[in-house]
């Protein structure tokens, strides 16, 4: 753990000047002066782990409070309200997320991130911003001091939140759970971005209606009777009950959804035994599980514990050898984006940064828990837009069949800062004027 104090004591270090850097300039008390990229950068290179994000909402919390927002800090964890009340008319929140991922970054970017933390579990890894946080926080506070800049455009309340923990899908549980609508302020439309890996940088893209999945995970506990690989019929065998199951999840989507409805049963890893020849006691199975009506979910889960459950009976696993079929607390909803909303918006974003630059992109079968914003007993209108951040060379040597293009996630993604920054903070600036200027709901 020695190596890992001298990593924290360098990035303190590291964080410190650039926030002198950052305070010499003016860069987080006026806009004017506001540089983005070297925010961008620092962000980057100092990634937080899901309910660490200790540092990063400080630097979130003095920058809105600098720009004259109302901020409160420690809500659901690390995370960070601002209101910029500005007379009567609509609330719209801008959520931007904080979170890196334990991934050791592979870019061979200057201000690539170094940094290490310790995981839940006691491992040391490292972390990277390898989902694009870094831009979602970049371009949302830009906004915010645009907004605050050009007050005498809009009248009514701008919320911007940075919610910890999106990557483990809690973070806006958590902020939710603590009172984020009736302590503060309950929007009126809720509205946010994402990067995207396949899109270039310049360009946004949109999705009406359904645009990211349900994401359940499950984990499944078998239990045997241990005993010599040679005589098996003295033992019960939890790896062959898992091949079954295994086998029996495929009929789930294929012959127990309707065939236009999406959903994903995934087994993503199997642990069991330790030796060629011996039939171990137990084994465990972990699943992701996607869908997008709450109908097909339910469905899905259900069915996950039924063919668990019967396979076992059907081969003697019964009584103390049952199974257990856990499905875990921390799920993401789907998240739907309000047609109406959608169509209004992107009709202000193309006159901000052309016609050609915004375009419809397909839903997909991820997972943002910005969906629970909507998901309220208020049902708020909310719309995310696709952010593009890929390097313009990068984009056509991909479009010559001559390069690929690294993942979210993955840790040689890297995105065209500044490009892809500016597109986001025109479409953003533009969306919120509009939307400031509608009637209360």
């Amino acid at each position: 753990m020695g190596h890992l104090k001298d990593r924290e004591s360098t990035m303190r270090i590291t964080g410190l000047l650039l926030w002198c850097l950052f305070a010499v300039s003016g860069a987080v008390g006026s806009n004017q002066t506001f540089d983005r990229l070297e925010f961008y950068k620092y962000l980057h290179a100092n990634p937080e782990l899901s309910f660490q994000e200790q540092q990063t909402a400080k630097l979130l919390a003095k920058t809105w409070r600098e720009a004259g927002f109302e901020v409160t800090e420690g809500i659901g964890g690390y995370g960070v309200v601002g209101l910029l009340r500005n007379g009567n008319g609509p609330t719209v929140m801008l959520r931007m997320d904080t979170d890196g991922l334990p991934v050791e970054e592979q870019t061979g970017l200057a201000y690539a991130s170094r940094a290490r933390a310790v995981e839940q579990n006691g491992q040391e890894v490292s972390v990277m911003h390898a989902c694009g946080h870094d831009v979602h926080m970049t371009v949302g506070t830009e906004t915010a001091l645009n907004l605050a800049q050009r007050r005498n455009e809009w009248q009514g309340t701008l919320m911007v939140i940075a919610q910890p923990a999106e990557e483990r899908g809690a973070g806006a549980k958590a902020m939710l759970n603590e009172g984020l609508f009736e302590r503060f302020a309950k929007p009126d439309f809720n509205v946010s971005l994402h990067t995207l890996a396949t899109l270039p940088a310049g360009q946004v893209g949109y999705v009406s209606g359904w645009m990211m999945a349900n994401v359940d995970s499950v984990d499944i506990h078998l239990k045997g009777v241990g005993g010599h690989g040679a005589y098996p019929h003295n033992a019960k065998d939890p790896i062959v009950l898992a091949a079954s199951i295994i086998m029996d999840l495929q009929t789930l989507v294929s012959r127990e959804i309707h065939p236009v409805e999406p959903g994903v049963v995934t087994v993503g890893s199997i642990h069991a035994g330790t030796k060629h020849n011996i039939i171990p006691d137990n084994a465990m199975m972990q699943l992701t599980v996607r869908s997008y009506s709450d109908a097909t979910r339910e469905t899905l889960l259900k069915g996950i514990e039924r063919i668990t459950l019967k396979n076992a009976e059907a081969m003697g696993f019964e009584g103390d050898l049952s199974p257990l079929v856990e499905i875990k607390d921390e799920y993401t909803p789907a998240l739907w984006n309000d047609p109406a909303l959608v169509e209004r918006s992107v009709a202000v974003m193309k006159t901000a940064i052309g016609d050609a630059n915004v375009i419809p992109v397909t839903k997909e079968m991820g997972g943002e828990d910005f969906a629970r914003y909507g998901r309220t007993a208020d049902k708020i209108p909310s719309f995310m837009i696709r952010l593009g951040v890929v390097p313009g060379p990068l984009w056509e040597s991909y479009q010559r069949g001559e390069a690929s293009l690294p993942s979210l996630h993955s840790p040689f993604f890297a995105p065209d800062p500044a490009r892809s920054i500016e597109t986001g903070v025109k479409a953003m600036t533009a969306m919120a004027l509009d939307l400031l200027q509608s009637p209360q709901r």
